[in-house]
């Protein structure tokens, strides 16, 4: 029986990400990697500034202003982000399945996880200082609304969160 393993990311995974997620299981075992992309994250103009400045990203802090994309544009850049991802896997020989979640983004987690029985979820997100600090992250929501250990690694890099 195989054990599967679901991923949410906000961003398009690289080949960092694919190594890090692949060792979390042996070569040879049975393993379904199934990956969610948000079509919209849902987040808060003040903490995507405050997450701007922390990182020193004073340009980023600037850019949260401008007006947000229509929802065709988020579901574009989502489907984007999916098919991105899938290719950078496909190109590691990693073979994964995958959807635009539409909704709150750790509620489609939690629904994935469930309906699969999976075992173990990863969440990969680029740091989000307020988020992180107060543990109000999607890996601390998920990992209290499933009961089950959530990876939460920061994208393109080895750092994890702690979650």
């Amino acid at each position: 029986m195989s054990e599967t393993i679901i991923i949410l990311t906000e961003e398009p995974l690289t080949s960092t990400d694919v190594a890090n997620i692949t060792n979390l299981y042996e070569p040879g075992d049975d393993v379904e990697l199934v990956l969610l992309v948000p079509a919209d994250t849902h987040r808060n103009l003040f903490v995507d500034v405050i997450d701007q400045l922390t990182m020193l990203d004073v340009p980023g802090a600037l850019r949260e202003f401008r007006e947000k994309p229509d929802a065709d544009t988020v579901q574009a850049e989502a489907a984007q982000t999916l098919a991105t991802s899938l290719a950078v896997l496909a190109d590691a020989g990693v073979t994964a399945t995958g959807a635009v979640a539409e909704g709150d983004a750790v509620a489609s987690l939690v629904a994935k996880v469930t309906e699969a029985h999976a075992r173990q979820a990863v969440v990969v997100t680029r740091p989000h200082a307020v988020a992180d600090t107060f543990r109000q992250d999607w890996a601390h929501q998920a990992q209290r609304k499933l009961g089950l250990p959530v990876l939460h690694l920061y994208s393109d890099s080895g750092f994890i969160g702690d979650s």
